[in-house]
């Protein structure tokens, strides 16, 4: 587990904010209607000054770019039957303790946290706004080799073998879906902690749940929620997609001859890329190294990623220039294969296109 999964330890003392909260002081996202009923656009957000965060140690870096998927965590905590709004900052502010007195992070590492009361607070400074905006996003700390593309949340309680509550769940859906709506991902975008990194979060019942998550946001957003499927290459596998594999991995920084052949040297380079991204270090590339190394590849890109790309169109019947630059040509013979599985023609190849390339 990594520290943002670690117990947090409670503060001694609690406050309770309340009465009518103005952005940029203490605010709600949406304003919430009279009652401070949740409006249809999506959940009541409680932002930092609203449960008393502590200022950044250092400027919190905002993105130019949007979010690629949402990562859904666990905080490991007991399963509290305190269900307050009073708890739940107070749980807020034991977080960012923890992570900024003992783990030296420049602020809470998380965009987002949902306590078991169905509390949704903002996390890292600056993630309401950037959400709110829908073009930007905050790095993060929340899980390694996705802070700078991923929205993290996390949801109060250990999830390893009971479920969350109902409420939190259902807020859990309201405020994916908002993310969603805001960033114009879909809902196969949504992962778990586990999906990149050697975590059990967000636990195993946690987990089991997020099929159900992605249909259930895809119900309020539309879209297919089916996410990518990927397969296990170990030493003595061949071919096409280990060319690709290689490829992703000199993109990365790897040396490799791709020649697809999985031998040792391939091993020893996904055996170091595990290593980096915090995944399970077996040298056997599975979903976790498969989720880190499938960035989308786009046009005006250029690389080891797009000639893989194109070199998968190519084995695919689709007649594609293979020269590692991602122009219009190569956007449309994307777009074409993307037609041929049932998937989006927008010519872009992300992570859902990736595994229906290497399937």
């Amino acid at each position: 587990m990594t520290a943002l999964d670690r117990p947090q330890p409670r503060p001694r003392r609690r406050a309770v904010l309340t009465g009518t909260l103005a952005f940029g002081a203490a605010a709600l996202l949406p304003l919430a209607a009279p009652g401070r009923a949740r409006a249809a656009t999506g959940p009541v957000i409680a932002d930092c000054a609203a449960w008393g965060a502590r200022q950044p140690s250092s400027p919190v870096k905002i993105l130019a770019t949007p979010p690629q998927k949402i990562i859904v965590h666990h905080t490991a905590d007991p399963n509290s039957t305190d269900y307050s709004q009073a708890h739940a900052f107070a749980l807020a502010r034991s977080i960012q303790a923890y992570q900024m007195d003992t783990e030296h992070w420049i602020d809470t590492g998380q965009h987002f946290t949902i306590s078991r009361g169905a509390t949704v607070m903002e996390g890292r400074h600056g993630s309401l706004a950037a959400l709110q905006g829908g073009t930007r996003q905050v790095e993060s700390a929340h899980c390694t080799g996705q802070n700078t593309v991923a929205i993290g949340i996390e949801n109060e309680g250990t999830y390893t073998t009971v479920d969350p509550r109902s409420v939190q769940y259902a807020a859990l859906v309201e405020l994916c879906a908002q993310i969603c709506r805001q960033y114009g991902l879909s809902a196969y975008q949504i992962y778990g902690h586990r999906d990149f990194n050697s975590t059990e979060c967000p636990g195993d019942r946690l987990y089991a749940l997020l099929p159900q998550l992605r249909q259930d946001v895809a119900a309020r957003i539309g879209g297919d929620a089916t996410p990518p499927v990927w397969p296990v290459l170990a030493t003595g596998n061949t071919g096409e997609r280990v060319r690709t594999l290689q490829l992703l991995l000199n993109g990365r920084g790897a040396a490799l001859t791709a020649d697809g052949d999985y031998g040792p040297a391939t091993q020893a380079a996904v055996l170091a890329f595990q290593n980096t991204m915090h995944a399970t270090p077996d040298g056997v590339a599975g979903l976790q190294t498969w989720n880190q190394l499938a960035a989308p590849a786009r046009q005006g890109d250029s690389g080891a990623a797009v000639e893989a790309a194109q070199r998968q169109l190519a084995a695919h019947g689709i007649a594609t220039d293979v020269d590692g630059a991602f122009g219009p040509g190569t956007a449309a013979s994307v777009a074409r294969f993307q037609t041929t599985r049932s998937l989006p023609a927008d010519g872009v190849v992300d992570a859902r296109t990736w595994s229906r390339l290497v399937a």
